[in-house]
């Protein structure tokens, strides 16, 4: 069992628990929008690049909308469910699946485990944190290139990582985990502590970026 096939069990068991209606942490969408919008990423190649390209947005929009008339709930979890097709590159390389798969679904379960009342970070295992640390190595610098100040990510043993080289600079230090939430966006979500001029600090909480 890999990291991406627990999480993605784990996100299917909350969406069927909460149901439809639900509250998450993606501006403007409840449950069912995010299981169309995972089912839309694996199984709708089509749409899919709309998701990152404002071009192709409206394309994708259309295409989940009909996914939500087209399936009941309990049909778009199952569907997440069941993981991608065979057919689509996430099934026929299946090491793609936990390369690309165990961050999107991470950051998707704590989208609803978050925006719930009473969350607290769960224990994750260490190599998952390290596989976190790894993508922010590799990724924080364009998931965070639209951000208003400099950032240095740093974890609690000291190692530290770019986040956009420019000054004033904020230093944001966390588990790796509240750290990849935090390069996605969910900056109010994260367990981190920042040190830094205080107006610099206010405006990189207040920001947009990540995907």
């Amino acid at each position: 069992m890999t990291h991406a096939r627990t999480e993605r069990a784990a996100l299917c068991d909350l969406l069927d628990d909460l149901g439809p209606g639900a509250p998450t942490l993606c501006e403007g969408w409840a449950t069912q929008d995010l299981a169309a919008h995972l089912v839309l990423r694996e199984r709708r190649l089509d749409a899919a690049p709309g998701i990152a390209l404002p071009l192709l947005a409206g394309h994708t929009a259309a295409v989940q909308e009909r996914l939500t008339l087209r399936h009941s709930y309990p049909e778009l979890v199952g569907l997440v469910r069941n993981g991608p097709p065979r057919w689509t590159p996430y099934g026929l390389v299946p090491a793609l699946d936990a390369a690309v798969n165990t961050v999107e679904l991470f950051v998707h379960h704590e989208d609803v485990r978050r925006a719930q009342p009473g969350w607290e970070p769960r224990e994750l295992p260490e190599d998952l944190q390290e596989t976190f640390w790894r993508r922010l190595r590799g990724s924080a610098r364009f998931f965070m290139r639209g951000a208003p100040v400099g950032v240095v990510l740093r974890r609690p043993d000291g190692a530290r990582t770019a986040g956009r080289m420019a000054e004033p600079a904020v230093v944001v230090t966390g588990e790796p985990a509240e750290l990849l939430l935090f390069a996605f966006g969910r900056q109010e979500h994260s367990r981190v502590t920042f040190q830094g001029d205080d107006q610099a600090v206010a405006r990189l909480r207040q920001a947009r970026f990540g995907l």
